[in-house]
């Protein structure tokens, strides 16, 4: 095991957790680790048990112990003073957290929320005044194979009219190149375009559903979960002096008892050789406890000759100094807490920042909430085209503006529904019969033979019927009118 999964297991060995029988009853399981640090924080959880799902991102180690040492000396500590320390969820394969600190200190107070999380990259300058966009890390929990899929996909579906192409050079890093299909297009309307549509921004919940103390599910706060783990340190802490106390005093004993052996060595040596049964009269004649008798009799006898006084008497005075060092732990909360404090200060000096596994990997850059508006007409090549769409909703686009209908073709059982002359920068609008408006740009639209798209692939219009197809125009009112004379004016550009 590593280091780290190491110190989730110190002390384990030293009556500092209780054991259960496995599944099996073949062996013992311990029902909880000792530690050293907040793993549940940490390294994080995802899980469903019945109807308790809980979902925690994984944190800073080293922020985590920095909110641990000001609790411990701030016990009324807000959750804001410790977003202070802890700026947010740090994720195993980086990227950006987008949202405020409002937003974080939010998820924190509640114990539930949520962070936009979006890939890291980085525009390559190219010969010509061309450049490539090149992504290096990519949102917590997202499969690359399926992230390069579903932007080819889009990329296919003429969904993304920026990019014109896309390459995985990844090898033990991430390398995903994006090429923008032309010079004059921003990187940054690129990127933004490719937010909005694909997993390179993410939401990862934020749900601390979790067992406290007492083995009860609930929902905590950022320094509920810090408190319980504090408390779970010092109860580790008090039973580990309690097993400590419990080997040292047992060792006092034997030694007393050793001592005693020394100064009466001939005597007990007669005693050992010529009665049967030497163990209660050597008791009774010392005033030995079974412990030390025992201690005595299974000590050899070239140890028995080479017992010196010193030795005793120094192991004895290094061990009465160490009994009370312990006591004091024990009964002194001041000094309990100041051992806490040093032992979280052990784990971020091992495992905080400027270690192999310690450094933030997460950047947090808040961003406008403000969306970006991008004119995507601008990187459409205007080109005139026909829009041919059936009475069933198949839709296409054929080149030029086609004066004869007679020449189009239809499905069995289909005919001709709606003819629109336009061009590729236009925008159609969609009437349903659900009284919804909906938009597709013109571009988007199947062109070449054949059928088309069935029109309820392009837009999630669900199973709404087409009333009437008509192209964008800004400026100009519709009349909307139901079957029953009811109706109203709208503006196109609403």
């Amino acid at each position: 095991l590593t280091n780290i999964a190491m110190a989730l297991m110190n002390d384990i060995d030293k009556d500092t957790v209780a054991f259960r029988l496995t599944y099996d009853d073949s062996d013992n399981e311990p029902t909880l680790m000792p530690a050293a640090f907040p793993n549940l924080l940490a390294n994080g959880s995802e899980g469903i048990a019945v109807g308790m799902a809980t979902s925690i991102p994984p944190h800073n180690l080293h922020e985590l112990c920095d909110a641990l040492l000001h609790l411990i000396d701030n016990r009324e500590a807000t959750i804001a003073d410790l977003c202070a320390f802890i700026k947010g969820p740090d994720f195993p394969t980086g990227g950006i957290i987008i949202d405020s600190p409002e937003v974080i200190l939010a998820s924190y107070m509640s114990g539930r929320g949520s962070v936009r999380v979006r890939a890291k990259w980085e525009k390559e300058t190219l010969s010509h005044g061309l450049y490539q966009i090149v992504i290096t890390e990519i949102p917590y929990q997202v499969q690359k194979s399926k992230l390069i899929e579903h932007i080819a996909d889009l990329f296919r579906d003429k969904k993304l009219p920026m990019l014109g192409n896309i390459r995985d050079e990844s090898a033990e890093e991430i390398r995903i190149v994006l090429e923008p299909k032309n010079r004059s297009c921003p990187a940054e309307v690129l990127m933004e375009s490719l937010f909005k549509q694909s997993d390179l921004e993410s939401r990862v919940s934020i749900n601390m559903n979790v067992l406290n103390s007492r083995s009860i599910p609930e929902v905590m706060n950022l320094k509920q979960i810090l408190q319980e783990f504090l408390e779970h340190r010092n109860q580790i802490v008090l039973k580990r002096t309690a097993y400590l106390l419990g080997k040292l005093n047992h060792r006092l004993e034997i030694l007393a008892g050793l001592k005693i052996a020394y100064l009466n060595l001939d005597e007990i040596i007669k005693i050992i050789r010529e009665e049967d049964e030497p163990k209660p009269i050597m008791m009774k004649r010392f005033g030995l406890s079974d412990v030390q008798t025992e201690a005595i009799l299974n000590t050899r006898l070239r140890s028995l000759r080479k017992l010196e006084e010193q030795e005793i008497v120094a192991e004895l005075a290094k061990l009465e100094k160490e009994k009370l060092y312990l006591e004091g732990i024990a009964s002194n909360d001041k000094k309990r807490w100041t051992l806490i404090k040093d032992e979280i200060k052990d784990i971020q000096k091992q495992f905080g920042f400027g270690t192999k596994i310690g450094d933030r990997k997460t950047a947090l850059i808040p961003t406008d909430n403000i969306p970006h508006v991008m004119n995507i007409e601008a990187f459409v090549e205007k080109e005139a085209i026909t829009v041919i769409c059936s009475k069933m909703g198949w839709i296409r686009s054929v080149k030029s503006h086609i004066t004869d209908s007679s020449a189009i073709k239809y499905k069995e059982g289909d005919e001709e529904g709606f003819i629109l002359h336009c061009y590729t920068t236009d925008k159609i609008l969609i009437f349903t019969d659900s009284g919804r408006f909906y938009t597709l740009l013109a571009d988007n639209i199947y062109k070449g033979k054949g059928n088309g798209d069935s029109i309820k692939l392009l837009v999630d219009m669900g199973s709404d019927d087409i009333v009437n197809l008509m192209v964008f125009t800004p400026g100009i009112k519709f009349l909307v009118a139901s079957s029953s004379g009811k109706g109203f004016l709208v503006e196109s550009s609403e």
